[in-house]
């Protein structure tokens, strides 16, 4: 009951003719002392809803003493709700100054685990195209599910695990050396959905987020790029081994300094 009195809140009423409504639709017609003891609230704040409720023509009331009361049908109240909503959508669609060209997309600090989750949890419910991630196991199978929900919905879902992760959807990458990286860099997470929202950073601590679709595609550049490495070094071991040593460690000498904090990934 508490979530559909919220939920009557989310469109407009306030709590206590959410409660009176919903009382109304339990017995009508009902007098006023009637309704506030069926919504456990005081006969003053019931009158007050009531009123309201009349106005907004979601009630009905009798021309007799003591007067009584008769709620709308649930669906003509949804119905009602629905033509205003779409009524005010209109208006702020043709009312509201359009953006201005250069307009761009702020990229947004989120702290704390359970706060990148829950938003590394929604791109990836609204992802419709493509999702692609780098993630660690332990993460990973908190999203699993998620991720799992978005392949059957045909989403393409591609991921680079930095440690072993085992999974039977997707596209799947496993990093070698992954508790090296963890201990120079972190815990890292990538995210880009739909080339359009990404997020990345550590997550156990902080990361970024945005829209910015220029932010997002490098995101996802640099994604596809370990995932290139990645699959040519599972298809030519020994030859990148011997052009390149253990680990690219030839390579990462040429293009990176000696003291670079990246070099081991």
């Amino acid at each position: 009951m508490d979530e559909i009195v919220q939920r009557l809140r989310d469109l407009g009423l306030n709590s206590y003719e959410a409660k009176v409504y919903l009382a109304l639709l339990k017995k009508y017609p009902a007098t006023g002392y009637e309704i506030s003891q069926s919504a456990d609230i005081p006969q003053s704040r019931a009158y007050d809803a009531l009123k309201s409720l009349v106005n907004e023509k979601l009630a009905f009331t009798s021309n007799e003493k003591p007067q009584k009361y008769t709620p709308i049908a649930p669906k003509e109240l949804t119905k009602q709700f629905k033509r205003k909503i779409n009524s005010t959508i209109e208006y702020l669609e043709k009312k509201l100054p359009d953006v201005k060209e250069d307009y761009n997309e702020p990229i947004h600090s989120i702290s704390g685990y359970e706060t990148i989750i829950n938003k590394l949890k929604e791109i990836i419910k609204n992802a419709k195209h493509s999702i692609y991630i780098e993630i660690w196991n332990e993460d990973f199978k908190i999203l699993e599910n998620l991720l799992r929900n978005a392949y059957e919905r045909e989403v393409d879902v591609k991921i680079v695990g930095y440690n072993f992760i085992k999974s039977n959807f997707g596209l799947i990458y496993n990093h070698d050396g992954g508790k090296e990286i963890e201990t120079t860099l972190g815990r890292m997470v990538y995210l880009v959905a739909d080339n359009s929202e990404g997020a990345f950073g550590k997550i156990t601590s902080n990361i970024v987020w945005t829209k910015n679709e220029n932010v997002s595609l490098l995101l996802k550049e640099f994604i596809v790029h370990d995932m290139y490495l990645l699959d040519v070094g599972q298809n030519f071991p020994e030859q990148l081994k011997y052009f390149y040593g253990n680990g690219f460690k030839k390579l990462k000498e040429k293009i990176l300094s000696a003291d670079s904090k990246f070099n081991i990934h």
